[in-house]
């Protein structure tokens, strides 16, 4: 699943113990979710479930994630693999300088 586009996304912010989460789709069906985890604590590696990938950020990146979703397209999933060497998550296409808001 190298690269991905995300087509829809799905927040969910639960009252209970289950983190708030981001779900991501493509044509439909779930290609992954952004898990936020308390700030300052040890993120666990991101891992791929049911050929879903699972990306673990902080809450304090809670905003930012969720903003880059609403505000930009193309989005992408990338997720090249689980372990500490693998750089994961969203990402935009290359733009050009000065373009500004469409």
């Amino acid at each position: 699943m190298a690269l991905t586009k995300i087509d829809e996304y799905e927040v969910m912010y639960s009252a209970n113990q289950f983190p708030p989460r981001i779900w991501l789709k493509n044509g439909g069906k779930f290609i992954g979710q952004l898990i936020f985890r308390p700030n300052g604590a040890a993120l666990p590696p991101d891992s791929m479930s049911s050929g879903q990938a699972n990306l673990n950020y902080h809450l304090d990146d809670f905003q930012n994630t969720l903003d880059l979703l609403r505000n930009e397209k193309p989005m992408y999933l990338l997720f090249v693999g689980s372990g500490g060497g693998n750089e994961n998550g969203i990402k935009t296409t290359q733009e050009t300088v000065g373009e500004g808001e469409s």
